[in-house]
């Protein structure tokens, strides 16, 4: 199972912005399981506290070239970098105090906050990570940039860079997302900028901590002062940034993203989108059109992974989260199982019946907004006992209630009808994953 996770202990990192070019101090202190990653302007009055979510992109007056978080007035600039180091070690909950207006640019990269982070270690938390998968495409495009996510069962990311500029001609970088992944081949991928512009983004105030050192200056002729790290250095830092922008979504993230010349921008737009679709499916979970219905099926699948033929719900008609919920199957001849189980006489196998009511049960237990996302695994099932035999043409009405229910198990006692009559029952054991 997959655990969330902050450091063992603290550690402060000192540099100098790259785009106010102050000098600031952040430091890194553990936090507690579910609280996420929180800043707090240290070198302010009241010590404001501001979230690493999109939101806080949202709420502040948009920063040209990097990622500003803020709350009010106080806002902290250039976080994608840390963030990125962040995401791609697990790390889910975290306190960054800074005495500043914007993190240390260090080298460039994500490099240097990674070295932090192993300095200061990792601590596993007693509960699981809370992925969102995504459930359908988005699709954002503007002016010849564009942004896809589709579902995946893991993070990628598919970049394409193309400047019109002899030395950022275009360049393709895909790659599944894991720390290894990161420390591997994208850590250490620099920020950069043409040389052509420097000037100009320093008369707008930007690029005041900007050295030949932690900027890569393109030139006609190559990187001016300084040597590439990766030959594509220039596309992977690109997806550093998008890896970083990603993580402002609030929790990790399953989904195959297909970029395009995409920058800050889009990328909170995108993760904006996301967020909304899962508000969406949230909202959605518990209305739908029909007598009695609570959910329909398509509500349901998007809540529990199963497909046909192993989807053995067809309604949910209550549904009171944490505590109980009924669900139907209405038992047809053209049930998949019908064709080798008894095909003389066609009997519904009464380990699918309990299966049927473990679906029930963990869609009272996935629907929640803690579990969300989650999958339910089977640990046990005890005391089953199957009264009458189920057949085509009945209408199986279950209902399940919860028992104890825990971070990472729960457990469920479920009853199975047929006409007012109990045809099974069970108590069934789960493991959140």
């Amino acid at each position: 199972m997959d655990l969330q996770k902050t450091i063992k202990g603290q550690i402060t990192i000192t540099g100098v912005g790259l785009h106010t070019g102050n000098k600031a101090a952040v430091t890194l202190k553990p936090a507690p399981a579910d609280s996420g990653v929180t800043f707090v302007r240290t070198d302010l009055p009241d010590r404001p506290e501001m979230k690493a979510s999109v939101d806080c992109v949202s709420s502040y007056p948009r920063s040209k070239r990097r990622t500003t978080i803020g709350s009010g007035v106080a806002g902290i600039h250039t976080v994608e970098h840390m963030m990125a180091a962040l995401s791609a070690c697990g790390i889910d909950n975290l306190v960054v105090e800074l005495d500043g207006e914007e993190l240390p640019g260090l080298d460039g990269s994500a490099l240097e906050y990674l070295k932090a982070l192993d300095r200061a270690g990792i601590q596993t938390l007693d509960k699981p990570r809370d992925y969102y998968s995504l459930t359908e495409p988005i699709y954002i495009n503007e002016s010849g940039v564009s942004l896809v996510a589709v579902p995946c069962e893991t993070f990628r990311v598919s970049y394409t860079l193309d400047y019109e500029h002899p030395m950022l001609a275009s360049q393709f970088f895909d790659m599944e997302i894991t720390e290894k992944s990161f420390r591997d081949g994208i850590a250490g991928a620099r920020t950069f900028c043409l040389e052509e512009e420097a000037e100009e983004l320093k008369k707008q105030g930007l690029g005041k901590g900007a050295t030949y050192e932690n900027t890569l200056v393109v030139g006609e002729k190559g990187v001016v002062g300084n040597t590439l790290r990766f030959p594509d250095e220039f596309v992977r830092h690109k997806v550093l940034d998008l890896i970083g922008d990603f993580s402002l979504l609030g929790q990790p993230l399953k989904a195959h993203i297909i970029a395009v010349k995409s920058g800050h921008s889009l990328n909170a737009r995108m993760v904006k989108s996301i967020l909304q679709q899962k508000q969406k499916s949230l909202a959605g979970a518990n209305v739908c059109s029909g007598e009695g219905c609570v959910m329909d099926v398509q509500a349901i699948m998007d809540v529990l992974p199963h497909r046909f033929p192993f989807l053995l719900v067809d309604r949910i008609t209550y549904l009171e989260q944490g505590k109980r919920v009924v669900g139907i199957k209405n038992v047809t001849i053209n049930d998949a199982f019908f064709q080798g189980h008894f095909p003389g006489k066609p009997v519904m196998p009464g380990v699918l019946i309990l299966e049927a009511m473990a679906q029930v049960g963990g869609v009272m237990m996935l629907s929640s907004a803690e579990n969300r996302g989650k999958l339910a695994y089977f640990m046990a099932i005890d005391d089953a006992k199957f009264r009458k035999v189920v057949v085509p043409g009945d209408r199986l009405v279950m209902e399940v209630a919860a028992g104890k229910v825990k971070s990472r198990t729960g457990q469920v006692y479920g009853k199975a009808y047929v006409d007012g009559k109990v045809v099974a029952e069970a108590t069934l054991m789960f493991a959140f994953g």
